[in-house]
């Protein structure tokens, strides 16, 4: 700085301290880029405006002359004249070259920063280098636009680079705002243009104005050519294209618009440069902050609120800015206005053109042509962030494609819309302020367009519903309930979301989950037609959902048949069955499925692998979930719609948690790391020495702890204070891993499960173990021999209950009194986790079986009813249907019969032919018959002394024949306890089958020591090196097929190409051919002339659980034509013989089904599943209901 300049500010030094208010100041010295951020915060940070004022003259006066020319017009911007008097006689020169390019903006008439102005590096960047491209010839760089997105301003600061100028422009830089003008306004705004340009000549012609705007073309392109050969001209706001062809003059050009096709009017070559619509929320707060003269973080909390509000707009963040500059308690107030829309009354007086932000908008449509503004006005019924694709729009404007992709081309070159190239065909979308906009000015009209969108779908479509060929299928599947909702008509909306066609085609193409969301969303409107059909379709797609995420997608009719009789689900299924099955397709009604209650509430698929772990969020609003797949997913829990997904860990996710404020979620893994995400940032934590299979946050935010538990073999639990990297406790007591821990509500204890089998409660404060809960005692009677391991525990709402799971049965325990209180099944794996829902409605679990399911707790409170056994025999009759099967309690249940209850578990049942008798077989080796229906015990035969596994009488009743785990076929004259003992296999014997059921001498059996023994010739065959799973005789008797572990079957030839093992086999009625099923779920057929494989059915559709049937096929049947085969696996699924396609799938609530039994006209199938449901399933015929 000169000395006379410093002088004159040292004299006058205390005056000003006295009088200047440096804040008001210091932000055009900002904008004139004199002092930096920090240099205006360090002066802010003194306590009291005189100190404040003291050191920013400290700061002026370590600067040069500019610092001092800026405080000067700041002081008289301020209206600070007297005190500007005082330095005008000190004002110093600017130095030649420094201040060079200042000197230029300023006579070039580039508007100076706004007063607050946040940088955006990225563009200016790519501004400036457009511009360089103009360095050695004319051409224009186009910066476009909506209205308020900042156009103006970055173009401004795009030129403030000294060098810039120097290279490319020294000729000089000229500003002119043209805007939207007539022909006479721009003539004069071309005339101000010229006199500037000629000032300094002394010609009278020069003096002269141009008398037309083609003569003042014409002395512009003399000017620029001649005077300023390498300046550059600045269009400020050029609306058409015939007001830049008055400045096609071959000279440098820098445009800005809101049109991005106008340069295409014009010759010369030109660079394109678009302005982003939105800034970021950070930006946002940065810009109050300057107008507040405050911090971002120091702001009240409905600054985030109003940014958002904004839509990221420069012009509205920085309207609102100045408002609460003048009015700095109205935030409340303005928040609100924004969230009115009302924009008219978000006003203020500043250069820009346009006072209030509905004035710029509509300055916009006003250059559109009528018809144009007609559709744009249609565009009103949008939704925020919603692409549309040109399809829709030609539907509801019923213009053909082409002409319709033509409009919007030139919306998009008017920035009043904007297009994704990303995508093919492209999509269009308005920004939010532009919706908003649109919104408030056709108010009125809103229901009337949404309605005119819905007339057009219904005439274009009125054939047939949009088609995957179909481009805009997609939008109307996501989006016409939502339209009819909003044009007010109901009916319409009653018929769509009440039809199961609509159910069907929106779940091919968008899953489930959206599915649920509108009839949770528009609930309100459906129920007062019908709440009980609403609540039908909700729960069929709440508990089926999981199905209709697979490929191949499941037969909708076919699941629908599995509703309540009463439902209108079962009713549409049931009509539309009947009509197909008149066209010869297959169909099956579950008949007495009246008596099965799904306790679910919600079933999701999320996860590619098992699912470790799902807990709710503290509101209860979200669930998380985890497992093999890596990922940590969060999901809406009224819908199942996916809300989030990272990829957190580099191995299996184990268990997430929410954070009591629902802020963070922990996730931990058996990459022994445990995890906090926010959003995306998902930090490491802190470590456990082996796996880490749980973790979860205290309930209440009062003292916030981290509970891990692991495979560690003394520390395997731990506590840990998120804020620090060290264990703060550490609790002692499980010798074998902890699988999973939980704090009580209070937190004052925390649960934790373990592989020891108990349930052990510990005290936070002391981490002392408190009580200790024997979890195996609690299963006296088991499937496998294996320790009930204690997998996962939640506690109830009130501390008074707790939840565990167990292999795949879930039970509810009042801890207190160490007794279980109910049961839940539904699982076909393993349960990894069980959870209560904050208010102790609902109970949510997780398995292996890759499902997550919901239950509602009331529903469960009870001790659950005893679920059948899959031991299970029928006898089919003309008029009915006898099933014997033993239960969870170990009961026979007779179908309308009385149950017996026998002290030793019933490992295999039979029923007589004429339905009198009923023989069962015991895990300690006895043998009953039992009269029917009485229940009396007619015999008691011993003398195996191991398992029995089969047992099946001949056609007349007086014979029984078992087979048992102690090698031997026993064939009793049960009447009088005679016994024929059929010895000579080396391992236990699984079946039997009798050649001929009116003779026991005709008997072949089969054993896990890889023989067949025929007790016609008293011969033993070695068929296979593993042990024989499965048997059968063709129907004429002549020959026999075997099974095996060893992944072939037999019959006079080898049958190899199973990768797993061949666990059934059945010979069609024909011999012609041989099915056979494995462990993969894959099935084969033979043919019987020479062992060549003819198909392998559905090779190529592997399901969720990574199998071709949900599991081991464990049954085969040919229909009588041996045109159709039905097999049990995972489900059942019938097939065509002659393609090896599934002609349908019927899936089951439980898994694993050992067996089928079907009736002699292949109409009647009969099965129990993993869970003890009993399924009679009938063939649906053709005809009207």
């Amino acid at each position: 700085m000169e000395e006379r300049a410093r002088s004159c500010l040292l004299r006058s030094k205390a005056t000003l301290e006295q009088d200047i208010k440096a804040s008001y100041l210091m932000d055009h010295m900002v904008s004139d880029g004199i002092l930096t951020n920090d240099e205006e915060s360090r002066v802010l940070g003194k306590p009291t405006r005189r100190e404040q004022a003291a050191a920013l003259l400290e700061v002026l006066l370590r600067k040069d002359n500019r610092a001092y020319i800026s405080f000067y017009n700041a002081l008289i911007r301020e209206s600070y004249g007297d005190l500007a008097n005082l330095l005008h006689r000190d004002l110093p020169l600017l130095s030649p070259e420094g201040e060079r390019s200042f000197v230029i903006l300023s006579e070039g008439g580039v508007p100076q920063r706004p007063v607050v102005f946040v940088s955006r590096p990225a563009l200016l960047n790519l501004i400036r280098e457009k511009l360089y491209r103009l360095q050695n010839t004319p051409g224009w760089v186009t910066v476009f636009g909506m209205a308020g997105s900042g156009k103006s301003v970055i173009a401004a600061e795009a030129i403030r680079d000294h060098a810039l100028i120097k290279e490319c422009f020294p000729g000089g830089v000229h500003w002119l705002s043209v805007g939207q003008c007539e022909r006479a306004d721009l003539l004069v705004r071309m005339q101000s243009l010229c006199f500037r340009l000629e000032q300094g000549q002394s010609s009278e012609a020069s003096q002269r104005p141009p008398c037309s705007v083609e003569e003042a073309k014409e002395r512009l392109r003399f000017l620029m050519l001649r005077r300023f050969p390498r300046s550059l001209l600045i269009l400020d706001d050029v609306w058409d294209s015939s007001t830049l062809r008055s400045f096609d003059i071959q000279c440098r050009v820098l445009l800005t618009t809101r049109n991005r096709g106008l340069a295409d009017s014009v010759s010369g070559e030109y660079f394109e440069v678009p302005v982003e619509s939105g800034l970021d929320e950070e930006k946002g707060l940065e810009i109050l902050a300057l107008y507040v003269n405050g911090k971002p973080q120091k702001l009240p909390e409905q600054a985030r609120s109003i940014v958002s509000e904004c839509k990221g707009s420069p012009l509205v963040v920085s309207l609102i800015g100045a408002l609460l500059r003048e009015f700095p308690d109205r935030w409340s107030y303005y928040l609100r206005q924004l969230q009115k829309k009302q924009f008219k009354r978000i006003r203020k007086s500043s250069s820009y053109d346009y006072e209030a932000l509905d004035q710029a908008m509509d300055a916009s449509l006003q250059v559109l042509e009528p018809e144009h503004r007609d559709l744009y006005r249609d565009l009103s019924i949008m939704q925020n962030d919603v692409k549309v694709p040109a399809k829709v729009l030609s539907v509801l404007w019923d213009l053909e494609l082409e002409e319709v992709e033509d409009v919007l081309q030139e919306l998009v070159n008017k920035s009043l819309l904007f297009r994704d190239c990303n995508q093919r065909p492209y999509h269009y979308y308005l920004h939010d302020l532009q919706l908003d906009f649109l919104i408030e000015q056709n108010r009125d009209q809103i229901a009337e367009l949404h309605k005119k969108l819905v007339r057009q779908y219904q005439q274009f479509y009125n054939e047939r519903p949009p088609s995957s060929g179909d481009i805009d299928c997609s939008y109307w599947y996501r989006f016409l309930p939502y339209h009819m909702a909003k044009a007010g008509l109901s009916k319409e909306l009653y018929s769509l979301m009440f039809s199961l066609d609509w159910v069907k085609e929106k779940a091919q193409f968008m899953g489930s989950a959206h599915l649920i969301n509108n009839y949770v969303e528009y609930g309100e409107i459906l129920d007062k037609e019908n709440s009980e059909v609403r609540l039908q379709f909700q729960e069929f797609l709440s508990l089926n959902g999981h199905h209709l995420e697979q490929r191949p997608f499941p037969d909708v009719v076919q699941l629908a048949l599995s509703q309540p009789t009463c439902s209108e689900v079962y009713r549409q299924a049931l009509m539309q069955a009947q009509k197909r099955a008149s066209r010869g397709q297959l169909y099956m009604d579950w008949v007495n499925k009246n008596n099965q209650d799904s306790l679910s509430r919600l079933v999701m698929h999320p996860h590619q692998g098992s699912v470790y772990y799902a807990g709710f969020s503290k509101d209860g609003s979200k669930i998380a979930s985890c497992g093999a797949n890596k990922a940590l997913r969060v999901f809406k829990t009224t819908s199942g719609e996916k809300l989030l997904e990272l990829q957190a860990h580099d191995e299996d996710i184990l268990c997430c948690a929410f954070s009591p404020d629902d802020r963070y979620i922990a996730t931990c893994s058996s990459d022994r790391k445990v995890k906090v995400s926010v959003s995306v940032s998902v930090p490491t934590l802190f470590e456990h020495e082996e796996q880490i299979n749980h973790c979860q946050f205290t309930n209440t935010g009062r003292r916030v702890l981290l509970a891990t538990c692991s495979n560690d073999k003394f520390t395997n639990t731990k506590l840990w204070n998120p804020n620090k990297p060290t264990s703060q406790n550490t609790m002692f007591g499980h010798m074998e891993p902890v699988n999973h821990c939980c704090f009580s509500p209070n937190d004052a204890y925390l649960a934790t499960s373990s592989s020891d089998g108990t349930l052990k409660l510990f005290e936070v404060s002391s981490a002392n173990e408190w009580k200790s809960i024997d979890v195996n005692s609690f299963f006296p009677e088991s499937d496998d021999e294996i320790k009930a391991i204690v997998k996962c525990s939640t506690w109830s709402a009130d501390g008074s209950r707790l939840i565990c799971a167990a292999r795949n049965a879930v039970f509810l325990w009042n801890f207190e009194t160490s007794k279980k209180k109910a049961e839940c099944n539904g699982h076909l794996s393993w349960v990894h986790c069980v959870q209560f829902s904050p208010d102790g409605s609902l109970l949510l679990s997780s398995s292996d079986d890759q499902t997550i399911r919901l239950w509602e707790t009331d529903r469960v409170h009870t001790s659950s009813a005893a679920a059948l056994k899959r031991d299970s025999d029928v006898l089919f009759s003309q008029s009915d249907v006898t099933i014997v099967a033993p239960d969870s309690r170990n009961r026979l249940q007779v179908r309308s019969t009385r149950d017996l209850q026998l002290p030793s578990r019933i490992r295999c049942t039979c029923i007589s032919r004429n339905a009198s008798l009923v023989a069962l077989g015991t895990e300690n080796g006895t043998v009953q018959v039992l009269e029917v229906p009485s229940g009396k015990t007619s015999q008691t035969l011993t003398g195996h002394t191991r398992t029995v596994h089969h047992c099946q009488f001949t056609d007349d009743g007086e014979t029984l024949i078992t087979s048992s785990e102690d090698t031997t076929v026993r064939v009793w004259k049960w009447r009088t306890g005679e016994c024929l003992v059929l010895e000579g296999h080396k391992e236990p014997v699984r079946k039997f089958h009798l050649l001929n059921k009116s003779t026991s001498s005709h008997l072949f059996s089969w054993s896990f020591d890889g023989t067949v023994k025929v007790n016609r010739t008293s011969t033993n065959f070695s068929c296979h090196k593993g042990a024989v799973l499965s048997c059968d005789v063709s129907s004429d008797g002549r020959l026999f097929a075997t099974t095996s572990a060893d992944r072939t079957a037999k019959i006079t030839f080898l049958l190899k190409g199973h990768e797993d093992c061949v666990r059934s086999c059945r010979f069609s009625w024909d011999n012609k051919r041989l099915a056979t099923g494995d462990d993969n779920g894959e099935i084969r057929l033979w043919s019987m002339l020479d062992g060549a494989l003819l198909k392998i059915c559905s090779r190529d559709t592997k399901d969720s659980m990574d199998s071709f049937h949900g599991g081991w096929v464990t049954d085969l049947h040919f229909s009588p034509d041996n045109r159709v085969l039905v097999s049990t696996g995972g489900y059942i699924k019938w097939w065509s013989v002659e393609t090896g396609e599934a002609l349908q799938t019927f899936y089951t609530m439980g898994a694993n089904l050992k067996k089928i039994h079907v009736s002699a006209d292949f109409t009647t199938f009969v099965t129990v599943d993993s869970i003890g449901i009993l399924y009679v399933l009938k063939k649906v015929k053709g005809g009207s209901v």
